[in-house]
C-alpha cells in the first residue's frame, strides 16, 4: 500500500513539474515574440522616423538571459540539450543495467551543475535587489537587474528538479537482459 502511495505521489510531482516547466517555457516563447515586435519597431522607428526606442539593446540583453533560464527546465525534460547519444545508446543495448546507472550518474551531475549555479546565483539576486543595480543611462532608459537574476535561480531550481527525477526514473528502470 505504500509503494501505490509513493508512486501516485511521485507522479504527482512529477505532473506538477511538467506544468510549471511548460508554463515557464510558454512565458519564454511569448517574451520572444514581444521582443522580436520590440525590436522590429525599433528598426523600423530608426528608419522610417529617425528615432530609435530608448533601451531596446537593454532589454534585448537582459532578455536573452531570461529567455535561456525559462526554457532551459522544459529543454531538459524534452530532451533538448545538445549532448552525444551515439555510445550512450551502443551501451544501453548491450549493457542495459549499466546503462541506467550511467544515465543517472548523467542526470546526477547535471542536478549538482544546476545546484551549483543555483548557490552561486541567489548571493547575486540578494545584491542586485538590495543594491538596486541596473542596466542602462540614468535620465534616458534604466531597467532593474534583479527580475533576471530571479528567473535565474528559478530556471535553475525547476531544471534541478528535472534532473532529479530523471535520475529516480534512471534508477528505477526494471533491470533488463542485453541485445545484441
Amino acid at each position: 500500500m505504500e509503494n501505490v502511495s509513493q508512486k501516485r505521489s511521485i507522479s504527482i510531482f512529477d505532473r506538477i513539474l511538467e506544468i510549471l516547466l511548460s508554463n515557464l517555457n510558454s512565458i519564454g516563447s511569448v517574451w520572444i515574440f514581444v521582443l522580436t515586435l520590440l525590436i522590429n519597431a525599433d528598426a523600423f522607428g530608426r528608419k522610417l522616423f529617425h528615432s530609435p526606442i530608448d533601451g531596446v539593446n537593454e532589454i534585448v540583453e537582459l532578455s536573452i538571459v531570461g529567455i535561456v533560464f525559462l526554457q532551459l527546465g522544459d529543454a531538459t525534460r524534452k530532451g533538448r540539450l545538445p549532448r552525444s547519444d551515439g555510445l550512450f545508446n551502443l551501451i544501453g543495448r548491450r549493457m542495459p543495467n549499466f546503462s541506467r546507472f550511467h544515465g543517472a550518474f548523467f542526470d546526477l551531475l547535471g542536478a549538482v551543475f544546476m545546484g551549483l549555479i543555483l548557490y552561486g546565483s541567489i548571493p547575486l539576486f540578494i545584491e542586485s535587489y538590495n543594491s538596486d543595480f541596473y542596466v542602462g543611462v540614468e535620465g534616458v532608459f534604466t531597467a532593474p537587474v534583479w527580475p533576471i537574476k530571479l528567473i535565474i535561480i528559478i530556471g535553475c531550481a525547476v531544471t534541478l528538479l528535472q534532473f532529479i527525477v530523471f535520475v529516480r526514473r534512471n534508477l528505477a528502470r526494471p533491470k533488463m537482459q542485453p541485445t545484441e
